[in-house]
């Protein structure tokens, strides 16, 4: 096994939660206000249906055409608590098990036979927007980093990373960040502004466009700058989780699939900038993704 992904000694799977204790008996209800048991039982079964959800370990599936390091990057992932879903050994395996397996994050290489990883990384992310795709390659080529970014992948972790590389930028790639080898991250954010300063045909603003809100805008200036969403957290003085929402309400107001497109968007704005006037009246009407910047 090379590239020092060594044998942890984790539990796999999340395994070791604890039950849910049984609810007491419910005190009898006053003759004003009788509590019905089917509204009562239905109201708890959302509650414990929220607790699983919220307990529930990340899925993952893997996908890599070399056995030995598939299965070892599969057993370092459960060991540590992730649920190891599915892997695959090749680019049309992979996508017809991640449609079965429903992955929360894909951990990918790009070098597979039958069907490439930028394209499987493109049809699974165009089938399910909500997927997260890590790209774990032995290639640094900066052509090859931006194919795979250019295709939806959330993150590129090179192979020479250490397991505990590994796991956590599985676990942040589970919720949300961009996470890249170091040295990767400067490059990808220069391809944004490049792909930003390209024109786009202009589109009228439409009456009904969404807006977002001074917080909204706010997190998306510093997405832009490139911040991951543990610092943006720390800068705000907010929680990770309400980061997120955010993110997630801008993308669906501005009509956006992923991190790649909401990054361009805000660089076209002059988000990525510490100038107010070059984003002045973003927290008003947004426009429609890919209409040209207002001169």
């Amino acid at each position: 096994m090379s590239s020092g992904h060594e044998q942890h000694s984790g539990t796999a799977g999340g395994a070791g939660r604890s039950a849910a204790s049984p609810a007491s008996p419910a005190s009898p209800a006053s003759p004003a206000s009788p509590a019905s048991p089917a509204s009562t039982a239905s109201t708890a079964g959302r509650t414990a249906g929220a607790a699983a959800a919220a307990d529930a370990p990340v899925r993952v599936m893997v996908v890599d055409d070399h056995p030995m390091w598939r299965d070892a990057v599969a057993r370092d992932l459960a060991e540590s608590g992730f649920d190891v879903v599915a892997t695959a050994g090749d680019g049309e395996q992979a996508v017809r098990r991640a449609g079965a397996a429903a992955p929360d994050v894909l951990v990918l290489d790009l070098n597979l036979p039958l069907k490439p990883g930028v394209q499987v990384c493109k049809e699974l992310v165009g089938a399910n927007p909500a997927l997260r795709v890590l790209v774990l390659s032995a290639s640094g080529e900066h052509a090859d980093v931006l194919e795979a970014v250019k295709s939806g992948a959330t993150g590129y972790l090179l192979k020479s990373a250490s397991t505990a590389e590994l796991i956590d930028a599985v676990r942040r790639t589970a919720v949300g960040d961009a996470v890249f080898t170091p040295g990767l991250a400067g490059l990808v954010l220069g391809e944004y502004r490049r792909l930003a300063s390209e024109p786009a045909p202009a589109t009228p603003d439409e009456p009904g466009a969404p807006r977002l809100t001074e917080r909204e805008t706010e997190v998306l200036r510093l997405v832009a700058k490139g911040l991951s969403y543990k610092q943006i957290a720390e800068r705000l003085v907010i929680s990770h989780r309400t980061v997120q929402n955010h993110v997630q309400n801008t993308l669906g107001k501005l009509q956006l699939h992923n991190r790649v497109e909401l990054v361009r968007y805000a660089i076209e704005r002059g988000l990525d900038t510490d100038d107010p006037a070059a984003s002045s009246g973003t927290s008003g009407t947004a426009r429609t993704p890919g209409t040209a910047r207002p001169s």
